[in-house]
C-alpha cells in the first residue's frame, strides 16, 4: 500500500475582524481562488466568537449550489431552527437548489466553528435543501493506544458513518497523545488534508511537522493495485487535535457569487432569480 505524504503546507494567517462585528473573529484555512487543487473543498473558515449574552450572531441569507459542513470545536450555539449545537457536533447542510439560511444564532458562551463549503456533483447540483445534524456522542469512534478518530462521514478502520453524501467524504476528528501513532486508509482517488487545531502531528514518519493552524495537504499517492493509500501520523511532544478532510474530487468548474455556487456565470444568475 504506497503512503500519503504532504505535498504543501498551508500557513493560516492570525484571526482577522469577522463579518459579525465586535467579537467575532476568523480564520481563512481554504481559498476558493484554490479551488482546482482543493476540489471538492471550496471554503474552510475557522471562526472564534465570543458575545455578549444573548447577542445574534447572524441574520437571514439565502445559499444555493453547495453544501456547507459545521464543525463545533468549543462551546455551545442555539439556532432557531437547528436547535442547539455543542462541541463535537456536526451539522450536515445541503443548501442544492437553494435555501434561506435563518442563522438566528445566539451563542451560549465563547465558541469555535469551523465552517466547510463543499461542492456538490454536477447531477446533484440543485438536489433538494436538507440538514443532517452528528451528534458527538451519536458518531462512532475508533479507538487505538493513544488515539481517539471520531468519524462523523465515511470510514476509519472499522469506524463508519452513516452521514447522507452526495460526494464522498471522510470526515475524522482526531485527539492524540503525545508519541502516538495512527495510519488512515484513504481511495487513491481522495483528495484531502490534515487541519491542525492543537499541538503538532508529524505526517510520513518524521518527513512534515504541522503545528496549530497549519493545514497539510496529501500528495497524490503513487498508482497502486488496489486503489487505496494510507496517511500516517505522529502525536507531538504535547500531543495534538487535528481534523482530517478527505474526498472524491468532482473535475467540476466553479463559480462563486457571494452565498451562491455553479458551475457557470448563468447559474449563478439563475440562483439570483429565485432568490428575488
Amino acid at each position: 500500500m504506497s503512503e500519503r505524504l504532504i505535498a504543501r503546507v498551508v500557513t493560516t494567517a492570525a484571526p482577522s475582524a469577522g463579518f459579525i462585528g465586535d467579537g467575532h473573529t476568523a480564520v481563512s484555512v481554504i481559498d476558493p481562488k484554490e479551488f482546482s487543487h482543493n476540489d471538492p473543498f471550496i471554503v474552510l473558515m475557522d471562526d472564534r466568537i465570543d458575545l455578549e449574552p444573548g447577542r445574534e450572531a447572524g441574520g437571514a441569507h439565502p445559499h444555493g449550489g453547495f453544501e456547507t459542513v459545521t464543525f463545533v470545536v468549543e462551546g455551545e450555539l442555539r439556532d432557531r431552527d437547528e436547535g442547539t449545537l455543542r462541541a463535537g457536533d456536526v451539522l450536515w447542510m445541503t443548501a442544492g437548489s437553494g435555501v434561506i439560511h435563518n442563522e438566528n444564532v445566539v451563542p451560549l458562551g465563547k465558541s469555535r466553528i469551523l465552517q466547510l463549503w463543499l461542492t456538490l456533483p454536477h447531477d446533484d447540483r440543485w438536489a433538494m435543501p436538507r440538514f443532517e445534524h452528528v451528534a458527538r456522542d451519536a458518531a462512532p469512534v475508533r479507538r487505538e493506544p493513544g488515539v481517539e478518530a471520531r468519524v462523523y462521514s465515511g470510514s476509519s478502520g472499522s469506524a463508519h458513518a452513516t452521514t447522507h453524501n452526495y460526494v464522498p467524504v471522510t470526515l475524522v476528528d482526531l485527539r492524540l497523545q503525545p508519541g502516538a501513532r495512527f495510519e488512515q486508509e484513504l481511495p487513491d482517488s481522495y483528495n484531502g488534508f490534515f487541519y491542525v487545531l492543537e499541538g503538532a502531528i508529524s505526517v510520513g514518519g518524521e518527513r512534515t511537522r504541522l503545528t496549530a493552524g497549519q493545514a497539510g495537504w496529501l500528495a497524490e499517492p503513487e498508482p497502486s493495485v488496489s486503489g487505496i493509500s494510507s496517511a500516517r501520523i505522529i502525536g507531538g511532544d504535547e500531543g495534538a487535535h487535528v481534523m482530517l478532510y478527505a474526498g472524491e474530487r468532482q473535475g467540476v468548474p466553479i463559480v462563486m457569487h457571494g452565498p451562491f455556487v455553479g458551475e457557470s456565470r448563468e447559474d449563478i444568475r439563475h440562483l439570483s432569480d429565485l432568490y428575488r
